[in-house]
Formats: structure tokens, sequence, C-alpha cells
């Protein structure tokens, strides 16, 4: 006999389509409704940052699963869509047209949104050749307005603008990085990453310019075009285009607005609960406590998003699978592939395995004999064993991990 009863899950991205999978697979017998605002089928986000300048991409090419998936599964897709407001208390969903849905079980995974600069809000609403990187359409206009020999800056030095400026300057562009921080990657790796990557960067021709912070974007008279970056410390860098990637935000207005608990993130427990009964949240809209790190997170990664989507599919369920995941977060640039394992900060010693001048090492943090992270630079298997050692939070000998020469494989336990 069919059930009656229905789950709604907001947000069509990475964290939404596999909740709504893994739902169905974990036994749910109602219905379920997966609503994205964006006219395609769920996609895959980060080769728009990797690969979006060197290669077209559509939404069939990226699609995280065929349509097919979703039919055999009986998940209604509801494309192209946008919720104006959840009400609890009526266990209803709200649309900014049409009619309104009723569920009996609700999931947030709405992601999150490019940060804006200060600069921004001084220029004219259509205001062409200013960039942020978030959707297919945002790639699509960026690669559709790059010609090699054009000007390009880049503002923010993390993944995003990293990525971006080693596509674009191996695309032919002359490309200028501007970092606020006084390094690269001030959020995710150590100062020795950094280094490493910014000479990377300099030696492919990118002018990269750390510590120094945007205040203006001057725009030509028809207001339409930015012609000029301007720094607090007077530099002035002239631009055909410009790339803002400073970040992102959660999208936790829905959740807010309906009166959920936020916190830079919609606050979940360890099996993607919110504190509403029958509500849960998965993804980059979330902040859950991290029992391998003892504080609260919010986390914006693929790996991240698949294993909450998985927690809150089974809570959905009525079982508890807790997140327990080691966070993990990858980036391609130029011939570097660079993977981390867990999150360095509270570390009080740094071990190197390996010489970065080989282009292949890679970087330890440790709290006392414990691996809280390590940066795998072209050395996979490396990040593979780190994610085993945090997880298992095993003792190290600093000496045995620096030896490059001793199979890292030997530091784990015997069977």
């Amino acid at each position: 006999m069919p059930s009656s009863e229905m789950l709604v899950v907001i947000g069509a991205g990475q964290a939404g389509a596999e909740l709504a999978v893994q739902a169905r697979e974990g036994g749910w017998a109602g219905t379920i409704a997966l609503i994205g605002d964006e006219p395609h089928l769920p996609y895959h986000r980060p080769p728009l940052s990797k690969s979006g300048l060197t290669q077209a991409h559509d939404a069939d090419s990226l699609a995280i699963k065929a349509r097919a998936t979703y039919a055999k599964a009986g998940i209604e897709l509801i494309t192209g869509r946008k919720v104006a407001h959840v009400d609890l208390a009526r266990t209803a969903v709200h649309f900014h047209d049409g009619p309104s849905m009723r569920y009996t079980h609700l999931a947030f995974t709405t992601g999150g949104r490019a940060r804006r600069l200060p600069a921004q809000d001084e220029l004219h609403s259509d205001v062409e050749n200013v960039h942020t990187l978030r959707t297919l359409a945002d790639a699509e206009r960026l690669r559709a307005g790059l010609v090699p020999g054009q000007r390009l800056v880049v503002i923010g030095g993390g993944f995003i603008g990293l990525e971006m400026a080693a596509a674009a300057a191996t695309h032919g562009l002359n490309v200028v990085l501007l970092e606020a921080a006084p390094r690269l990657l001030s959020r995710v790796t150590g100062a020795t990453v950094a280094d490493f990557i910014t000479q990377v960067h300099r030696d492919a021709g990118v002018d990269v310019r750390t510590g120094i912070t945007v205040d203006g974007l001057e725009t030509d008279a028809s207001d339409r075009r930015v012609t000029t970056v301007c720094c607090t410390n007077g530099e002035r860098f002239d631009a055909d285009h410009v790339l803002i990637g400073v970040g992102l935000e959660p999208d936790t207005t829905l959740a807010r607005r309906a009166g959920l608990p936020v916190d830079d993130g919609i606050v979940v427990d360890a099996c993607c609960r919110t504190i509403v009964p029958g509500v849960v949240a998965a993804g980059d809209c979330t902040r859950q406590h991290s029992a391998l790190y003892g504080r609260s997170l919010r986390l914006e990664s693929v790996p991240n998003a698949v294993e909450q989507a998985r927690a809150a599919a089974a809570s959905v369920n009525g079982l508890d699978r807790p997140n327990t995941g080691v966070p993990w977060f990858w980036s391609d640039q130029y011939d570097i592939k660079l993977k981390t394992a867990g999150l360095s900060q509270g570390h009080d010693r740094l071990v190197v395995r390996g010489r970065p001048a080989s282009r292949a090492f890679t970087v330890f943090y440790l709290q006392g004999d414990r691996v809280l992270a390590a940066d795998a630079v072209n050395r996979p298997a490396d990040f593979m064993l780190a994610k085993r050692l945090i997880s298992e939070r095993l003792a190290v000998d600093p000496a045995r991990l620096a030896d490059d020469a001793q199979p890292l494989k030997t530091l784990l336990p015997s069977p």
C-alpha cells in the first residue's frame, strides 16, 4: 500500500541529490520531491573552476545522476522554481509562483552563495565583466568572455581563485591575483604549501600579490564595465575582466526565517537532524559538531556534503548514521593535485615528507604525536594513509613520519 508520507528536499545540489536517492534506497516508501531553482539536473560544481575555462561543459555532462536514475527511484524533480518560505508549523513549502507543497519530512540542502565584496555594492546591477563562480551560468558567462591576451584580475587566494588563475594563465591570459591575507590558502594550508603554490603560480606568469586589500572598482563611462581594480595601498590594476573568489556564504535564509537555529550554518546534530522533528539539513549550509576535532564546524566540500546527505537520509528513515568522516578537500592547479585530509588548526608541530622542489611532497600537522591534518601534493597514497592516521587517532613517531625512505604504511599498526 503506497505511503502517504512526503519528503521534500529544498536544494538540488550535491547534498540534495544524494539525500533524495539515499532516502529511497534506505527504505523511504513515500513521495520524494527534489526542488532546485536552476533549470538543470543536479550537477557537479568542482569542474566549473577546475576545467571551466579550458573545456566546455553542459548540464548533462556534469549531471550528478542521470535523469533516469531519479525516475527509477520515483523522485519528482522540480527545477527552475524558487522557494519563497517554509512554514514549519503547517508543514508547508511555499513557492514564489504556483501552489504550495505539504510535507511530512523536510530537508534543507540549500548550499551557499558567492560572498560579495563591499566594492560590488557600488556597481551597476548589470555590469558586464565582474564575475563570481558558483553556478553553471556563471561559468558559461565567464568562459565566453575571456580571450587570450586579456587582463584578468582575480580577487581571492583560495581554491576558487587559484584554480581559475591557473586555468586563465594556461589559456593565455595575463593574470593578477590579489589576496588580502599575508599568504595564499590561509584558511586551509600551512605556510610551506602556501609558499609552494605561490611559486608555482609565479612560475606560470601569474602576478601574485598578498596582503593587499581591494577597496574600489572603477568603471568606464557607461558604468557597464570595470576598468580598474583599486587597492587600499594605492596600487591600481587595469582589468578586462574581474573574478571575485572571496569565499562562500551559507544559504540559510529559508531556515532562519522558518525559525531554525542558525550560526553561520543551519545547526544540526551528528545525524544531521535539526531541532524540529522530521527536519534535517546537509551540505555547505550546515554547522555540525565534530567529535574528531571537538568543536563546531561548517565545511564546504563535496565529500562532506555527500557524507552529511547520507546521514540525513538515514535520519529520515528513522535510523542513526552519524557523520564521522575525516574532512577532506582537493584542488587541481596546472600539474599540481593538492589533497588535504583533516583540519590543521591547533597543530603544534609540522613534519614535511619529501621535497617541495620535487613537486611531490606531504606536509603533516601534528598535535603531540597525533596527526590532525595533512596536505599531500601529487602524493595520493600519502593522502589515503593520512586519512587513516587521522580517523583512527594513531600515535606516530615524527622522525619516522619525516623519513621518506621509510614506507608510510609502516606507521600503521600490524593487522
